[in-house]
């Protein structure tokens, strides 16, 4: 059956991001050919919310000590959004070269 999921990214600057992922976050990876990253991520869990339009994804990374973990982005040069307080997590945005966003919240609900 399922065994996992892939995750894509859409960037203006493929490169930078992928150097983001690669050398800011220290994802595991591997170059599958010519430069083609592929990255491991952490444990992941999906939700379905409604919505009045399809083909709309988003895409989170997950932290126990938000404040911290921005701290340690903040000083490897990334820019992030200040935190808002939403029912399910503390939030902010991790803004990327390329010029996309990616979601970062320490969450308040519990984990499957």
């Amino acid at each position: 059956m399922i065994n996992g999921a892939h995750v894509i990214i859409y960037s203006k600057d493929a490169e930078a991001d992928r150097a983001v992922l690669k050398d800011v976050l220290e994802f595991p990876h591997l170059d599958v050919g010519h430069g083609w990253l592929l990255f491991r991520l952490p444990p992941a869990e999906v939700a379905v919310h409604p919505s009045d339009e399809n083909d709309k994804h988003e895409l989170y990374l997950m932290c126990d000590d938000l404040e911290g973990t921005v701290k340690t982005l903040t000083s490897r040069g990334l820019v992030c959004e200040p935190f808002s307080q939403e029912g399910w997590g503390r939030v902010t945005r991790i803004g990327l070269p390329g010029g996309g966003r990616l979601g970062l919240y320490e969450p308040r609900h519990e984990r499957p």
